[in-house]
């Protein structure tokens, strides 16, 4: 393992416990209120699918999978936050294992990938789209949902009225590279994370063998309007980009 890719997983490791705090059950607010149901929306009707769930974390969403009637594995590297979702979900199937490796993991296995907020915390992205199109069946999806690269919200100052958002760069936004940004809400570390402009995440995928079938950036829909906790949190989910969502197919093997 890369001198990097331990750091990031050590880091995990010590944060595991708050993040099962921070995402519970069904998720945070912001996966709640503007990306879950874009994620839902591309993944379709799972029932019957063989589903991996890459970075699991603690294994919620795991489990909203398989209560739709999926057939799940999820992986994470972090071996604490495996820990967790095997003790909340003891009949549920989770590795150790890494995405830029996907080791446990045979060729052609699954119908569907799904990474929720996975891609900007992983070090060696060309590995991890790689070893998800190595592990899809022909034909195979991936839906892919990370923070947004433009619009970094641990570098953004929101005005008093909330009326305004400010977001700022240190160093160029061509230029990838690790980030640490300080700690937030109930966390004591800081974060680790990668910034990639949003033009190699696309280059990526490309690279790795996908085409793209849909992209959105994800938003509070008029719907979900009376889930926000307070004006402000809904105002936000109306005007700010906290994310996108790609939806990726795997082309099938030229037979002729």
């Amino acid at each position: 393992m890369s001198d990097e890719l331990e750091e990031v997983r050590d880091f995990w490791n010590r944060v595991a416990g708050d993040w099962r705090t921070q995402v519970g059950e069904h998720g945070d607010s912001n996966r709640r209120l503007n990306s879950d149901p874009v994620l839902w929306k591309f993944a379709g009707d799972v029932s019957g699918l063989t589903v991996l769930d890459a970075g699991c974390g603690t294994g919620y969403l795991s489990a909203k999978l398989r209560d739709c009637g999926a057939l799940v594995t999820g992986i994470d590297f972090s071996e604490r936050m495996i820990g967790i979702a095997r003790a909340d979900h003891p009949d549920m199937d989770f590795r150790v294992d890494s995405c830029s490796d996907l080791a446990t993991i045979d060729d052609a296995h699954f119908d569907m990938v799904i990474a929720n907020y996975v891609l900007m915390d992983t070090p060696d992205l060309r590995s991890a789209m790689e070893a998800f199109h190595r592990v899809l069946k022909p034909d195979g999806v991936a839906v892919l949902v990370f923070s947004h690269p433009c619009f970094p919200q641990g570098r953004a100052t929101t005005s008093e009225t909330g009326e305004e958002t400010s977001y700022y760069w240190s160093f160029p936004y061509f230029e990838p590279r690790k980030v640490t940004d300080p700690p937030w809400a109930h966390f004591r570390s800081a974060f680790i994370w990668f910034h990639r402009p949003l033009s190699d995440y696309w280059k990526a995928f490309t690279a790795a063998g996908f085409g793209v079938v849909d992209f959105e950036e994800p938003r509070i829909s008029p719907d979900r309007y009376h889930l926000a906790e307070n004006e402000k949190r809904l105002h936000s989910g109306k005007t700010r980009p906290f994310s996108v969502a790609f939806k990726l197919q795997k082309h099938a093997p030229n037979t002729r």
